[in-house]
């Protein structure tokens, strides 16, 4: 396949954002978005021969697929998985569609909320506390998950790939996960989203 550099404008800058480990969101980085929809099989082709492997979502993320993760992108992400998946089980709980999270308003008053609330399972990983959780939030924004606005975050569309982690889980029935996942009704949320014809 022959790649005309000159027509990937935004060659340089999407290469710093994705190996750097961030993820690319359609509606906070909109011209690199576009530049990438436009020219996807060239950029794919050209970040291939360079050994990344570059995941387009249709949904509005992109990012280097790795196998690899460093000791602190690898706690960051045990933490951030465990935070969301607290955050969603607590979200369903007050009847909201987990499908609608970049609708949340993730404030200091949530976050003390899910401190007290799921105390006993965020002690155990150190991070119990509102500040805590609020650190793990400012961090996960860096990597294009979430986004700080208003005076609170906002979840971006790269958490949908949590969101499939944990339907996986969940229709898994792994016997380990019970505990954490119940009562996260995960499956009949999807259940009633598709319904509704909103994915």
């Amino acid at each position: 396949m022959s790649i005309d550099l000159k027509q990937l404008s935004q060659l340089q800058a999407l290469f710093k954002l994705l190996s750097s480990g961030a993820h690319l969101n359609r509606l906070q980085d909109t011209d690199l978005w576009l530049d990438l929809e436009k020219h996807y099989p060239s950029y794919e082709s050209l970040f291939a021969a360079l050994g990344f492997t570059l995941v387009m979502d249709g949904r509005g993320f992109a990012y280097f697929k790795t196998e690899q993760a460093s000791s602190y992108t690898g706690k960051l992400t045990r933490r951030l998985a465990l935070q969301l998946m607290l955050l969603f089980e607590y979200q369903a709980d007050q009847g909201l569609h987990l499908f609608q999270f970049q609708q949340w308003r993730i404030d200091t008053s949530l976050l003390e909320t899910l401190s007290q609330h799921y105390h006993a399972l965020l002690e155990a990983e150190e991070m119990a506390s509102t500040e805590a959780l609020t650190e793990i939030l400012e961090r996960s924004a860096r990597v294009g998950f979430a986004v700080y606005d208003d005076g609170c975050f906002w979840l971006l569309p790269a958490v949908y790939r949590y969101l499939d982690l944990f339907e996986e889980l969940a229709q898994a029935d792994k016997p380990e996960l019970d505990e954490v996942l119940t009562p996260l009704s995960i499956r009949e949320s999807e259940t009633e989203v598709q319904s509704e014809g909103s994915l």
